[in-house]
């Protein structure tokens, strides 16, 4: 019970640094500098005499003594996270952690109806491509793309599959959807991180993969960029069916074929097992599987 702690910004900066596995991303999240972050989990290492990092070019890596240390602080934060929630009564808080293009494209649109059917709860967002922890995050539930099993300790529910197709705003076509395939091939193509026009070409029969035109267009780092230069009429954009599925039906964007692309992976709701869960956090649960697609 004497044995001194270490010091808690040096605890912070590490839990950060071993979720992000650099210094950058630790300090941008803390908001100091790198070289804060750097030298508070050196003088960490310093206080234990335990390495807990190695340390790369290209980023770092937990040691085995710092992986294990690394999930008992992200614990111990996370128990300090509820034990200060507990201490403001009449405030249903639930954690959501949701990509970027899920919040812009379908959560976001959405809120409204949340707001209006559980005004009680304050849902709070976290928009982020980088897996999120439980823990560490504090976060109660989160919506991925992926196959299950994601962990163990965690439960999923399917809530979209993950079918592609082809939109564009109708200023950018000179006829009728469904177009044939050669006229798609003749329009501008917008790429995202997920690289599925191969594919996509593949399926319809034009060009091969490694084609001058399939490759030409250009390309963001996000699905729902795409999506917004497909409404700005900048380009044929490839996107799941049910985030521009509001788009279609307010006539703002057209499908251009009707072959699709069926993706194995789909989009989950993730959660913690256990009896834990608050009621709020059920009732949030229940609220997005009831708006998730019929077939989910």
């Amino acid at each position: 019970m004497n044995q001194p702690l270490p010091s808690l910004n040096a605890l912070r900066a590490f839990e950060a640094a071993g979720r992000n596995l650099t210094f950058r991303a630790a300090a941008a999240e803390l908001g100091v500098t790198q070289g804060a972050v750097a030298q508070q989990v050196r003088a960490l290492e310093a206080t234990l005499g335990v390495p807990l990092f190695k340390r790369h070019a290209k980023g770092l890596a937990l040691t085995t003594a710092g992986r294990g240390y690394h999930g008992r602080i992200g614990e111990a934060f996370a128990t300090i996270r509820e034990a200060t929630a507990m201490l403001q009564p009449g405030i249903d808080r639930v954690m959501i952690s949701v990509t970027p293009t899920f919040a812009a494209k379908w959560l976001i649109p959405n809120l409204p109806a949340f707001s209006a059917a559980h005004p009680e709860i304050d849902l709070r967002v976290l928009a982020t491509e980088s897996r999120s922890s439980f823990h560490g995050d504090g976060i109660d539930l989160a919506i991925r793309q992926g196959s299950p099993p994601f962990g163990a300790s965690l439960h999923s529910h399917l809530m979209f599959r993950n079918t592609i197709i082809a939109v564009a705003a109708p200023a950018l076509l000179t006829g009728k959807a469904p177009m044939t395939a050669e006229a798609l091939e003749s329009l501008p193509r917008l790429h995202d991180g997920h690289d599925l026009w191969p594919r996509f070409s593949a399926r319809l029969g034009l060009s091969p993969h490694d084609s001058e035109r399939t490759a030409r267009g250009m390309r963001f780092n996000q699905t729902a960029l795409t999506i917004d230069a497909a409404l700005a009429g900048q380009g044929v954009a490839l996107a799941s069916r049910f985030l521009v599925e509001r788009d279609l039906n307010a006539g703002q964007l057209v499908q251009l074929t009707q072959e699709s692309l069926t993706e194995e992976t789909a989009f989950y709701l993730i959660l913690r097992r256990g009896p834990q869960r608050s009621e709020a956090i059920e009732k949030v649960v229940a609220w997005l599987l009831a708006r998730a697609a019929p077939d989910a």
